[in-house]
Parts: structure tokens; C-alpha cells; sequence
């Protein structure tokens, strides 16, 4: 059925970051000087294993297929094995509680808002993939390549559009607080949704830390709807399935996908992106310290990065490539957009304040 496709494209973006915990002007991460240079093998040698495992959350394991990884091995005579381990933050808190023991050699996962933890705690090996020439540098918030970027995705208001034949959506955050738009908004919680954090992220670097709880009381005395998760808010009570609400947090990805899965076939998307109102979320992978084959995994970091892994990448999980001579598929780019300048915070700020951002929402909002 349609819907249930639906759900299943779209929520492999949701437990990338968890449903139960997590541009303008990218800030780089301030860290102390790597222990060893970053390395590029660019031959595959003799001494290579028979498997190598990632380590990553189970969106990204559960899109995985026996062709997922075959070119790879194929090239190189090893096999790839993928450990799924919970959302982003689950599989990160892993990945440092075995960090003298780790259970893979390449993790692949963490997002700008676990990237701090896991730098912190010097889990990686610095490498430097041949490729990143092809990876704008917006996407690289580290400067000393401990982790490389491999995709990134934009959540982002989506708006029911026969909801606004009459009138017009909101243009950016602040219009979703003005009297014009009083009840139309669903948003999730960020105290147990994904995408409902980064809407939160969204709404603090926006207004600030001296302005975005003035601006959630807003919201709340203008009707906003707060819900558990995306899959309540996007199918019961967004309006284009059938609920009250014509705007909802989803994703920049959310418009092709339901022009892919659409049933009867459409020609125009149903849902558009307030372009104004996107956060940023950037995947990246990395080499873990202490796995035994090293020169590989740079190997696989460096296949996650070719044309022939990153065009699988949207239709597969629903997000973009971060190689961008890949070429997008139609509907990714009739549908929906890049946003030109998306919304971010610098993941060590997000690290430092994230927990007592969702206690003071929770309290200012639902009041617990």
C-alpha cells in the first residue's frame, strides 16, 4: 500500500537520529591536533581481510542489500558486514563503551548532534579520503578528518498544498508564530523525536538562547500541536492525511517521496517545503581506533564516497548524497529543494546544552 511505502522510506530518516531521546555558516569543531597523520591509501594491497563491519543505527542496516555493498567487494575481495545498533545515539554510546575493544572498524551513523560526543572521546582514526575534493566543504565540520560526511538531510516544514490554494504558507519560523497560521502546526517533541529535536535546534538558533522560549510560548498560545513522534504527526494529523493540521516538521525529502510512492502515479508533488524553516543533518562515517585493518576501512570510507555507493543514497534512506558530481534522481529534484541557506548549530554547542535544552522545553511546554 502506499502509505505503508511511505512509512517505511521516510522513517528509515527518523531513527538515523532516535525517536526516543537528537546553512548558512558551518562552525568547525576546535579539537587538539590528531595523533597520527591522516592517511589516503589509494591501492588496494595484499594483506587485506575476508570482512570488514560497520557499526551503524538501523535505518541505514535496514536499507542494506546484498547489492548494497557488492561492487565493493567485488573490487577488493572483502566482504562488508553491518552491525545495527539502535538510533544515532544508542549506536554512538556503544561505539565509546567499546572503544578499547570495538566491536567494528568503520562507524557510520553519528550526526551533527552526537559528532562532539563522539570526537571527545578520540574513537576514530584520523583519514583523509582522495574523494572529499567532491564533498563541498560546508559538509565537513572536521577539520581533522577523523570523520568523513557521507550524506546529509534537511528537516524542514512541509505544508499540505491544497490547504493553500486561497492563501499562502509561511515563509520562514517566525510567520509560523503569527495569528494567520494560529492552529495549522503539528510538531513533534523533541524530548522523544528526531525530527522534533531539530526543529527545536532550528527554533534556539534562530532566536537565540535569550528568545526561543518567548517564541515557544508563542506557539503555544497560537494552537501549535505537539505529538510523540513523525509518524503521528505526519499520518493523523497533518491535513494531507487526513488530519486538522496543514503544517507539519518532516523532511526536505518528504515531497518526492510521495510522488514516488504515490498510488494512482501524480504529477505534482501534494506537499511543498518551507525552504526558510530547514536544519541541517549531516551523517558521516569514520575509521574506529583500535580495528585491525585500517588501510581497508579507508577503503570502504572511500567507496561510501564514490558515484557508486552515493546514488544509491536517495532513493535507498531518503537523503542526499555528500558527493555532489552524483547525479540526483528526477524526482529529488522536480519535488523538493536544497535549501540555500539551511539552519545549523555548531554540534559542540548542541552537545554542551542539548539535555537541559529538552528539560527547559519540556517544562516551559508540557509543563513536566
Amino acid at each position: 500500500m502506499r502509505t505503508t511505502a511511505l512509512i517505511l522510506a521516510v522513517g528509515m530518516l527518523l531513527a538515523a537520529c532516535g525517536d526516543t531521546t537528537d546553512q548558512g555558516t558551518t562552525t568547525t569543531i576546535e579539537a587538539a591536533a590528531p595523533t597520527s597523520e591522516p592517511t589516503t591509501p589509494t591501492t588496494v594491497g595484499t594483506d587485506l581481510p575476508e570482512t570488514l563491519t560497520i557499526i551503524s543505527h538501523d535505518s541505514f542496516a535496514g536499507g542494506v542489500t546484498e547489492e548494497t555493498f557488492a561492487a565493493f567487494t567485488a573490487d577488493t575481495g572483502i566482504e562488508v558486514e553491518v552491525l545495527p545498533a539502535g538510533d544515532a545515539g544508542s549506536m554512538t554510546n556503544q561505539a565509546i563503551l567499546t572503544k578499547d575493544n570495538p566491536v567494528a572498524d568503520v562507524l557510520f551513523g553519528v550526526d551533527d548532534s552526537f559528532l562532539s560526543r563522539a570526537l571527545g572521546e578520540d574513537i576514530f582514526e584520523p583519514y583523509e579520503s582522495s574523494l572529499l575534493t567532491d564533498v563541498p566543504d560546508r559538509l565537513e565540520l572536521d577539520p581533522e578528518f577523523r570523520v568523513t560526511p557521507i550524506d546529509f538531510g534537511d528537516v524542514c516544514i512541509n505544508y499540505d498544498v491544497a490547504a493553500y490554494t486561497d492563501t499562502v504558507p509561511p515563509l520562514n519560523i517566525e510567520q509560523l508564530a503569527q495569528p494567520e497560521y494560529a492552529s495549522d502546526l503539528v510538531v513533534e517533541s523533541p524530548a522523544t523525536s528526531s525530527p522534533g529535536l531539530a526543529f527545536l535546534f532550528a527554533t534556539i538558533a534562530t532566536f537565540g538562547e535569550d528568545g526561543w522560549q518567548e517564541y515557544w510560548t508563542t506557539l503555544v498560545d497560537n494552537g501549535v500541536n505537539i505529538v510523540s513522534d513523525w509518524d503521528t504527526a505526519y499520518y493523523q494529523e497533518f491535513s494531507h492525511w487526513g488530519g486538522d493540521d496543514p503544517l507539519v516538521v518532516s523532511y526536505a525529502s518528504s515531497p518526492p517521496a510521495e510522488v514516488i510512492f504515490a498510488d494512482p502515479p501524480v504529477d505534482e508533488a501534494p506537499t511543498g517545503v518551507v525552504d526558510e524553516t530547514c536544519y541541517r543533518q549531516i551523517e558521516f562515517a569514520g575509521i574506529l581506533s583500535g580495528s585491525d585493518h585500517p588501510d581497508a576501512a579507508g577503503l570502504l570510507i572511500d567507496f561510501m564516497l564514490s558515484p557508486s555507493f552515493q546514488e544509491l543514497i536517495p532513493l535507498t534512506w531518503f537523503v542526499f548524497p555528500a558527493n555532489e558530481t552524483v547525479d540526483l534522481p528526477q524526482e529529488f529534484i522536480d519535488y523538493t529543494l536544497v535549501p540555500a541557506s539551511p539552519i545549523s548549530l555548531d554540534p559542540a554547542l548542541v552537545e554542551e546544552n542539548r539535555e537541559r535544552w529538552i528539560e527547559e522545553w519540556s517544562e516551559l511546554v508540557l509543563g513536566s
